[in-house]
């Protein structure tokens, strides 16, 4: 680069990306990874030299981005069947009120809990859910699109109250 060398542009990002050094001076080698580079290549460049540098960047952004990672170890405890049952947080979708019962759909299976709306609301208000609907509390991070009327995660609709279209707007936009 004619100005500014690859390293001083890395110093001025404040969000590092994923860095796959190429170059043919091999005394940057070890100044890349202090960077934290995901793979040096030097050149010339192979095809399957290439390849396999880029497998490892994908590898690694899927591992970082997947929601149901192991970093995500935020859970609650529900009664269900007489049993007490762990629910990670991140793999709720959503919670649906069935009269005096609250369904519970994960991105596994879904279970009914004898339980109200109310007292979810209250236990969740501090994590990334939202009640959209008098019956339904939606994982904000599950939603993939939105309109005046629903909400849709993982392609099911599920109805948006309109007094409540406004608090999804403003939490989907400071999420």
């Amino acid at each position: 680069m004619p100005i500014l060398s690859g390293f001083d542009l890395l110093d001025d990002l404040r969000n590092k990306p994923l860095i796959i050094f190429v170059t043919g001076k091999t005394q940057y080698a070890h100044k890349a990874f202090d960077y934290e580079a995901i793979d040096y290549i030097h050149k010339p460049v192979t095809r399957d030299r290439f390849n396999k540098a880029a497998a490892k960047a994908i590898g690694l952004y899927k591992l970082q981005n997947d929601k149901s990672s192991v970093e995500d170890d935020r859970f609650i405890f529900v009664k269900s069947n007489l049993k007490k049952r762990k629910v990670m947080l991140g793999s709720l979708k959503y919670i649906e009120a069935l009269g005096d019962y609250v369904k519970f759909v994960t991105n596994t299976d879904s279970f009914v809990v004898l339980a109200t709306m109310k007292s979810f609301e209250k236990e969740l208000e501090d994590e990334n859910f939202l009640r959209i609907h008098k019956s339904y509390i939606v994982n904000l991070d599950r939603i993939q699109r939105y309109n005046s009327r629903e909400v849709e995660i993982d392609g099911e609709k599920i109805p948006l109250s309109r007094h409540k279209k406004t608090l999804l707007a403003d939490a989907l936009s400071s999420n």
